[in-house]
């Protein structure tokens, strides 16, 4: 099982701070159209970030 502070590290690339509870985004992948999952976390003091991934490929976003 994935926990939102990897999950925050495969979009980021880096462990964060600290990372909330992974949950459903209630939208599609824009490449495959599968389920695509979320998680806020902070990168920085400064900064929060929602992350986007979806479960099946391997696009990801965030809302910077």
């Amino acid at each position: 099982m994935v926990t939102p502070e990897h999950l925050a590290k495969l979009v980021e690339g880096e462990a964060p701070m600290e990372a909330e509870e992974i949950e459903d985004a209630e939208m599609d992948c824009p490449e495959c159209g599968e389920n695509v999952i979320s998680v806020g976390y902070m990168p920085s003091v400064t900064e929060f970030v929602t992350a986007y991934k979806c479960q099946e490929c391997p696009w990801s976003d965030t809302d910077r």
